[in-house]
């Protein structure tokens, strides 16, 4: 591999880095509204499912490549959402009167 297309990779996995850590952390804030302000209520639990099952899938995707940036990535932002999930369903459930669905 010539030193260009060695910077020329260099570049797109600098690239990778930036985007994972963009898209890693990206419900954050939403975790820290939810605590703060101890409501779900524009909360859409079905998005934080749906996007749960695609950081897993990517997150498979990314071992059967054996690639440590698409695994990483989307181990933390699997993470990050399964908090989210966790902190939604009890504040779903703190928000409902007793005996009720």
């Amino acid at each position: 591999m010539s030193e260009e297309q060695k910077e020329r990779n260099m570049g797109w996995t600098i690239l990778g880095i930036v985007a994972a850590s963009l898209t890693m952390f990206g419900f954050v804030p939403q975790i820290v509204k939810m605590w703060t302000t101890h409501s779900v209520k524009d909360v859409s639990g079905l998005t934080l499912a749906q996007f749960s099952a695609g950081a897993t899938l990517w997150m498979l995707y990314g071992i059967h490549l054996q690639d440590f940036i698409v695994i990483g990535a989307n181990a933390i932002s699997l993470a990050t959402l399964l908090i989210a999930l966790g902190l939604y369903w009890k504040l779903n459930q703190s928000g409902k009167p007793r005996g009720s669905r």
